[in-house]
């Protein structure tokens, strides 16, 4: 916010109360008119309010828009290219390299840019475990974007730590500052960028908070696996008798919806570690899609968009009741919640459990031909993680149609990976094997035809098919080879129809059927070349054969 009438704000007495001694110096942020250090949620609704980023809705949730970005600006994310580090990035779609020197000119005029102004920040954590976690500090133009910050990632315990917080890296992300493509070397006036070296980030033109989240995430995916910990685009569950479980799958597959299971404990709902100890969760809150959100299939979800210190991003409301429409994607089919995790009832506190003994790779198929679920075997388990195939949902990135598209995204989070697939393949393989873990494969997408003529599998039948394989009910049952990929569908599972376990018998053609899924599993093909060289032979026949 640009005060340049020096207005005193509901914060501004206790701005400096929860200070770390390791002030913003060291990043040249000079001639700031007042920085909010770690505000607690009631402060930040305050400031929020006053400031006009967003509005109480009833029961509590504040509801903000983001503007012209309602998701991932997945074109304008960009890695500095230098000496240190970049020979282990994965260079190409998803990590552009960025010059140095363009990378210190842009930084250089955001500094001026932010001179003036108010700035918030908030120390915290990346990841639960503390053999490993990260110290972080997000630094944010707006006050909504530091409620999200506190929201998502771990929270230092006491004001002394608060004050002796050292960040090993920084985020800072300021929506009203644009870069000149001109000048910038950017694709737009937007952009997302990763300095390794300089331990920075630096995001402009965008409010969506996705961004901050996934740029934790992203150097997460860079340093721990360096260290042996595999890093994981995945939500994480536990039963009741310690039995963990993992949930692979990009936006929009019910890697939230899934996860949340009142009959099991939930670690954390999309990003997590993998080290001796065990799994952990990156973060302290959730960031779910609630676009329709039923109180009936996802009661703990739909309840979190009913309690103060949720933020809801773009849902439409009533001004004068200030009731929310969780229907209306007027805005975006992207709606968004983020909440801390301790809203969900069931979760976990230490946000840490033991080695999985279940992977579940979720994918939407919008072809409708792939079973409901199927087991894999470990280098069918590789194949299908490498590949990530999915159908991506309208709204979760820029410029997607209403259509759901085919994609491929490695390691079911392409866009947030640094090394190569290969790289974080090999970790998961060393992993299933040193650990015993079962691998399923669960098609949350279309049934008896394609998208526009078949319709999405009840979540019904696709949470009893993951009880089942949870629970070991799917282990002494009889399975079937799927003709095309090689896997193993089981003939029958408790309380699911049986003719949901064989998608052929649901559409009205059979040869329209097997021509569709030909089509696709060519798309594998097609799409799995670009590893040949860095996969053994084994994981490469592991693929669909036509």
């Amino acid at each position: 916010m640009n005060n340049i009438l020096d207005i005193k704000t509901p914060a501004e007495g206790i701005a400096a109360a929860v200070k770390s001694d390791y002030g913003l110096d060291y990043l040249g942020l000079t001639n700031l008119r007042k920085v909010y250090w770690n505000l607690t949620s009631e402060a930040l609704y305050e400031e929020i309010v006053f400031r006009g980023e967003g509005r109480i809705s009833r029961e509590g949730p504040i509801i903000v828009d983001t503007g012209k970005h309602t998701a991932r600006a997945a074109n304008d994310k960009f890695v500095v290219a230098e000496p240190t580090t970049e020979a282990n990035i994965w260079w190409g779609q998803y990590n552009r390299p960025f010059g140095a020197d363009k990378f210190d000119t842009l930084f250089a005029r955001m500094q001026g840019f932010l001179q003036g102004r108010d700035l918030f920040v908030q120390d915290c954590y990346g990841g639960a475990d503390p053999d490993s976690r990260l110290p972080v500090r997000i630094i944010t133009e707006y006050a909504w974007h530091s409620l999200f910050a506190r929201n998502m990632f771990i929270k230092p315990q006491t004001n002394d730590e608060y004050r002796r917080h050292v960040p090993e890296f920084t985020v800072i992300a300021v929506p009203s500052f644009k870069a000149v493509p001109q000048i910038d070397q950017t694709a737009s006036e937007t952009f997302i960028a990763l300095n390794f070296q300089q331990k920075l980030c630096i995001i402009g033109n965008t409010a969506y908070g996705g961004e901050i989240k996934k740029s934790v995430f992203t150097l997460l995916n860079y340093l721990l696996p360096l260290d042996n910990i595999m890093t994981m685009h995945c939500s994480a569950n536990v039963g009741k008798d310690g039995v963990v479980a993992l949930f692979f799958g990009l936006s929009g597959t019910g890697k939230t919806t899934l996860s949340a299971d009142p009959n099991r404990g939930l670690i954390g709902d999309d990003e997590h570690g993998w080290s001796d100890n065990g799994v952990f969760n990156f973060e302290d809150g959730c960031y779910a899609k609630v676009i329709e959100l039923s109180p009936s299939a996802e009661p703990q979800i739909y309840a979190c968009t009913h309690r103060f210190g949720t933020i809801l991003e773009n849902v439409i409301y009533d001004p004068v009741t200030r009731t929310i429409d969780l229907d209306d994607d007027t805005r975006t089919e992207n709606t968004r919640a983020s909440y801390p995790l301790t809203f969900i009832e069931n979760a976990i506190e230490s946000k840490r459990a033991g080695h999985p003994k279940n992977i579940i790779f979720l994918t939407c198929d919008a072809s409708g031909v792939m079973p409901p679920i199927a087991r894999l075997t470990k280098e069918q388990a590789m194949y299908h993680f490498i590949s990530g195939y999915t159908s991506k949902i309208a709204g979760t990135e820029i410029g997607l149609r209403d259509e759901p598209e085919i994609t491929f995204s490695a390691c079911f989070g392409g866009p947030f990976m640094v090394h190569t697939p290969a790289f974080y393949a090999n970790l998961l393989r060393q992993k299933i094997e040193r650990y015993g873990v079962s691998c399923w494969l669960v098609n949350t997408g279309w049934v008896g035809g394609p998208y526009g003529v078949g319709k999405r599998i009840s979540i019904r039948h696709t949470r009893n098919l993951l009880n089942a394989a949870l629970n070991g009910l799917l282990d002494n049952v009889e399975y079937y080879p799927d003709p095309v990929f090689g896997f193993q569908v089981p003939k029958t599972c408790p309380e699911v129809p049986e003719n949901v376990l064989y998608p052929a018998q649901a559409w009205h053609n059979q040869d329209d059927y097997w021509k569709k899924y030909r089509a696709l599993a060519s798309r594998f093909i097609d799409n799995f070349h670009k590893f040949d060289d860095m996969v053994t032979d084994d994981v490469k026949q592991a693929g669909p054969k036509i």
